[in-house]
């Protein structure tokens, strides 16, 4: 239950600040706070989220207790661009792009815990 992003321009910075904003949280959860997020990168996300998702229900997994198990942002391409500057020289720009990879998992069912008889002394 896997889903790749590659080459998404944006620099790997700002879309962590998204990453980690879902990470470990249901999948109901994380899709709630991306449609709300004043983000570039929260509807790239959001849509990477919904990829996972379907790759989950192809492989027969219910889908409504899924978890982010892991979402990483790392370093994609760069593309190199030159600017024009004062006194006939140029400057490099640097356009970062991203690498996102989301990993799903189910939810662990939680644990009952024993109740136990407390004496009460008095």
């Amino acid at each position: 239950m896997k889903a790749f992003l590659k080459n998404y321009h944006q620099s790997p910075r700002k879309v962590r600040l998204v990453a980690d904003l879902i990470r470990g949280k249901s999948v109901r959860d994380a899709k709630m706070a991306l449609s709300f997020l004043p983000k570039k990168s929260a509807p790239a996300i959001e849509k990477l989220l919904d990829s996972a998702v379907a790759n989950a229900r192809s492989q027969g997994v219910a889908t409504e207790d899924l978890v982010v198990r892991s979402i990483t942002v790392d370093k994609g391409m760069v593309m190199r661009r030159s600017r024009p500057f004062a006194r006939g020289r140029s400057g490099r720009l640097l356009k970062r792009m991203s690498m996102i990879n989301l990993e799903l998992q189910a939810a662990a069912s939680p644990k009952k815990k024993r109740v136990t008889a407390k004496k009460i002394s008095q």
